[in-house]
C-alpha cells in the first residue's frame, strides 16, 4: 500500500500479469512495468481517484523489483492507465502494448519494496 493509501497489485508471472491487467484492474487504474525488460505488470488502484507522483513512484518501486532490473541502478517504468493496454492479437500471456505513456526512473530497493508489500 502507498503512503496515500492506494493498494498495489503486482502479477508474478505471465499468466497472472494477464489475469491483473485484463481482468482484474478497472480501466482507471494505472498500469506500471519496467520499460524493455521482463517483469511483472503492476496495478495501482486509484478507486477514480487521481493519484499523487509518490504513490506512482512506490508501484514504480515495486515493478522495478519484480523485474529483470539491476540492483541499486536507476531504471524506466511506464505508467499508464489501463484502458491504454491492449494484448497483443496472437500474443502470449504477459505480452501487451500500451500508448499514452510517462515515464518515472526508479531504483530498485528489496527493502523499500518489502514495507510495501505487506
Amino acid at each position: 500500500m502507498t503512503g496515500g493509501g492506494l493498494v498495489i497489485l503486482c502479477g508474478r508471472n505471465n499468466r497472472q500479469n494477464d489475469e491483473l491487467t485484463l481482468r482484474l484492474a478497472d480501466k482507471e487504474d494505472i498500469w506500471l512495468h519496467v520499460k524493455n525488460l521482463p517483469g511483472s505488470h503492476v496495478i495501482l488502484r486509484t478507486g477514480g481517484k487521481q493519484a499523487s507522483e509518490q504513490d506512482i513512484v512506490s508501484a514504480a518501486e515495486v515493478a522495478a523489483a519484480f523485474s529483470k532490473a539491476p540492483e541499486g541502478v536507476p531504471v524506466p517504468v511506464d505508467y499508464t492507465a489501463v484502458r491504454r493496454v491492449k494484448k497483443l492479437p496472437g500474443g502470449k500471456p504477459g505480452m501487451v502494448t500500451y500508448d499514452r505513456f510517462k515515464t518515472v526512473y526508479v531504483t530498485s530497493d528489496p527493502k523499500r519494496v518489502e514495507t510495501l508489500c505487506t
